[in-house]
């Protein structure tokens, strides 16, 4: 594993956008994995700004994301598809046709987990952008998730669902499960991109970087990637 340490949030997410940059003009077709949540926040900033400023394109990029609240939509305020649209999508020249998410909103829940599985078996990640929990959890992954899983419904850790309360209105908003990649699909990418700032992080990063590989900490499972940078700032890092 790759260890960037910088010394804040911004330089954290300067850094990131440098890998992703040379990912985008290497392949111009490339297939982005991307994340949600506060920390990828100065990577599409940085994102958003090239592509203005500097024109890099995105109208062959196609893009899946990692996970989706269960009963959330693009009507949703909350949800991880608008998300996506008002933090990026809305400020590069990507097709939206070419974005996939998981259907939060999805009849069959195990039909769309087989959709979403098939999806990515057609759309191998170039890079697949994470972030990782307090709790150590990739994506949805929350500890004890085995690493051979694929695409699944979750419930949600209270750790989680704490964590992700800053975001709603209401802590009792927070929705209880979740679509989410599973650790096989995410371990499929061909590049991995990891980013952690702050340091409520930092005995998860520990973990990821030091600690024994388990699946009570499934973000260790990266140690056996053959291509994964992590990026975090020094409190992130502090224990290492």
């Amino acid at each position: 594993m790759n260890v960037i340490i910088t010394k804040g949030y911004d330089e954290m997410s300067s850094t990131a956008f440098e890998v992703m940059k040379e990912v985008v003009t290497r392949n111009p077709s490339a297939v982005l994995g991307l994340a949600t949540g506060t920390t990828p926040l100065g990577l599409y900033e940085r994102m958003a700004r090239d592509h203005r400023e500097n024109g890099t394109s995105y109208r062959e990029i196609r893009t899946v994301n990692l996970d989706e609240y269960e009963g959330l939509d693009i009507t949703s305020d909350q949800s991880y598809v608008r998300f996506m649209h008002e933090k990026l999508f809305r400020y590069i020249d990507i097709d939206p046709k070419n974005t996939n998410i998981e259907n939060g909103k999805a009849r069959d829940a195990a039909r769309e987990c087989a959709r979403y599985n098939a999806l990515l078996e057609d759309m191998r990640q170039d890079i697949q952008v994470l972030g990782i929990g307090s709790n150590g959890h990739i994506a949805f992954n929350e500890p004890g998730t085995p690493f051979e899983t694929e695409t699944h419904v979750v419930d949600l850790a209270e750790s989680t669902i704490r964590d992700n309360s800053r975001l709603f209105a209401r802590p009792e908003d927070v929705p209880r499960r979740a679509y989410t990649m599973g650790p096989k699909n995410i371990m499929n990418a061909k590049k991995i991109l990891i980013l952690a700032s702050g340091a409520n992080k930092a005995k998860a990063v520990l973990g990821l970087v030091e600690g024994e590989v388990t699946e009570q900490l499934p973000a260790s499972i990266l140690q056996r990637h053959p291509d994964c940078t992590l990026v975090c700032d020094e409190a992130a890092a502090s224990l290492l």
